[in-house]
């Protein structure tokens, strides 16, 4: 009985998710895929696809741009990570090297992404260090990458206002939201992938989905 408690134990103590290692794939310039996993580079925040700025007097697709310069610099590598967290949609936050080399160090000090603050200062004095030679992004005119999502992220209000919880598929299975739950508000519904409206929480339970933690 002993050995079998200790046994527990010994597995509870590794991580549900191994730190990735292998080819890598950029989905864009702070996403990409490592031997199989999906990865958002812990640290570093970039414009999203689609995201316009102003570069050489010219608009452009900011998001387009600094994912191609990404890719340019490290696709196709041998990448190892170091898994730090999982986010809401079940993608591993992880620090990664290729070569050596921290890939959102490199990200970051080229100017193709922004230090994310609100999570580290890792990666504070290789953006200002951009900023200050003008390097990438910072040539350009640009919302904050985080600002630009916050101006988009009112989700459409229920169809049926006595029928407003929010039934969302993630990498964390079929998770609903109610009103007052934290990532309510920017839970988008999108009914052609299988999400949908519940009217209560025990129709949502009866359909598979389980409530978020927060």
């Amino acid at each position: 009985m002993l050995k079998a408690l200790i046994l527990l134990g010994l597995i509870a103590a590794f991580p549900a998710h191994a730190d990735p290692s292998g080819t890598l794939r950029v989905i864009d310039a702070d996403t990409v895929d490592i031997g199989g996993a999906r990865v958002r580079l812990y640290g570093l925040d970039a414009p999203e696809m689609g995201q316009p700025c102003l570069l050489d007097g010219q608009s452009i697709d900011c998001g387009r741009w600094a994912a191609d310069l990404v890719r340019a610099r490290f696709e196709g590598q041998y990448a190892r990570c170091i898994t730090r967290d999982i986010d809401r949609y079940g993608r591993q936050v992880a620090t990664c090297d290729v070569g050596g080399a921290d890939i959102g160090q490199v990200i970051v000090a080229a100017g193709w992404a922004v230090a994310y603050r609100r999570y580290t200062m890792r990666y504070d004095l290789d953006e200002k260090a951009a900023a200050v030679a003008g390097r990438g992004l910072w040539a350009s005119v640009m919302q904050d990458p985080e600002t630009y999502r916050a101006s988009r992220s009112i989700a459409p209000a229920a169809p049926d206002p006595a029928c407003n919880i929010k039934g969302n598929i993630s990498g964390n299975g079929r998770i609903y939201h109610r009103p007052g739950n934290r990532d309510y508000d920017r839970t988008v519904i999108n009914e052609a992938q299988g999400e949908r409206w519940f009217c209560s929480e025990a129709e949502a339970r009866a359909a598979g989905w389980r409530a978020a933690r927060n």
